[in-house]
């Protein structure tokens, strides 16, 4: 089973649809899908989720069947982690986001320092996230998992990257994407080689994550296309996203003659496919499955298809930078 943690500090570049709709697109590609939503703010959830489900999950008198549930017991002092509750849409399972995971935050920042005290406690609350998924994934059986993490540099990321064997970047061709991607670049490394220097601290009888997250590459999001190149404004941006990712990210020299067409790190180009979104929104489904009955009719008819075949060509290129097997 291979962990995915789909991260970027800067929000708006449409990272929790591409987690939403990979997570279609592999189950179509026939492996077992399980996603977790580790983002306070729950967008993937919603996305897969009307509102009367919510309801019925979301924390109440009763407590609730979120991912936050199982871990509660541990934060109060009463048990260990629980069992988690896993939500099946089709062939993909759900772990549930929590908007009371933002009350997490401080916890985790306070036991990620007494982790270098060899303290238990702080060792089970810092990998409570990896025990959660990987309690879940066993129940679903999965072959892969896919984390949704919400835009910032936060004890409750830092927490749910040590999770993940593999992190994907996606960004905007943007200035604030570029910013954003040399403030993400140096916090993930100092991230691993903190939690490395924890793991030589760890107590006898637990079984911390590895925290590899390791960088499997970058996917440039909703760029805008006019005669099938980017417009004039995007372009520039564009044109240094390879070289801030190699400096940022994987800290390495610049190399000339690298743009985001050739560059090995680059997953893939994503067009903002604007008439879809809301049409898929409205039915509840990714854009690539959208049918006539869903309103996708004339021109859409053409986009769907060229939907589909952009996210299962990005699906098979981050499955063979992870050496995740698909047919």
């Amino acid at each position: 089973m291979k962990t995915i943690a789909f991260f970027n500090n800067k929000g708006g570049v449409g990272k929790t649809s591409l987690v939403y709709h990979l997570a279609w697109m592999y189950a179509d590609l026939g492996l077992n899908v399980l996603t977790a939503d580790l983002d306070p703010q729950a967008n993937l959830t919603t996305m897969f989720l009307d509102e009367d489900r919510l309801e019925s999950l979301w924390p109440n008198s009763d407590g609730g069947e979120t991912v936050l549930a199982p871990v509660r017991p541990l934060l109060e002092g009463e048990g260990g982690i629980g069992a988690p509750h896993v939500e099946n849409i089709e062939e993909i399972g759900l772990l549930v986001g929590d908007l009371g995971l933002s009350t997490f935050e401080d916890e985790l920042s306070v036991q990620w320092h007494r982790c270098l005290a060899g303290e238990k406690r702080a060792f089970r609350i810092i990998g409570a996230f990896h025990h959660v998924i990987q309690q879940a994934a066993e129940s679903k059986q999965a072959d892969l998992v896919l984390i949704d993490v919400g835009p910032n540099l936060g004890a409750i990321n830092r927490s749910a990257l040590i999770a993940a064997d593999h992190v994907v970047v996606p960004l905007a061709p943007d200035l604030f994407s570029l910013k954003g991607l040399q403030n993400l670049g140096p916090c993930l490394r100092a991230w691993r080689s903190g939690w490395q220097e924890r793991l030589s601290k760890t107590p006898e009888g637990i079984e911390p994550p590895v925290g590899l997250m390791k960088p499997a590459g970058y996917v440039v999001m909703q760029h805008a296309v006019r005669l099938d190149r980017p417009v004039k404004a995007y372009a520039k941006w564009m044109a240094r996203i390879p070289e801030v990712y190699r400096q940022a990210v994987l800290k390495e020299a610049s190399q000339t003659g690298i743009s985001v067409h050739n560059d090995p790190h680059c997953l893939a180009m994503l067009k903002h496919y604007r008439s879809l979104m809301p049409m898929a929104q409205e039915a509840r489904k990714p854009m690539f499955y959208l049918k006539p009955a869903d309103g996708a009719i004339g021109a859409h008819v053409q986009a769907v298809q060229d939907c589909y075949r952009d996210f299962r060509q990005l699906a098979r290129q981050i499955a063979k930078s992870c050496s995740i097997a698909v047919d």
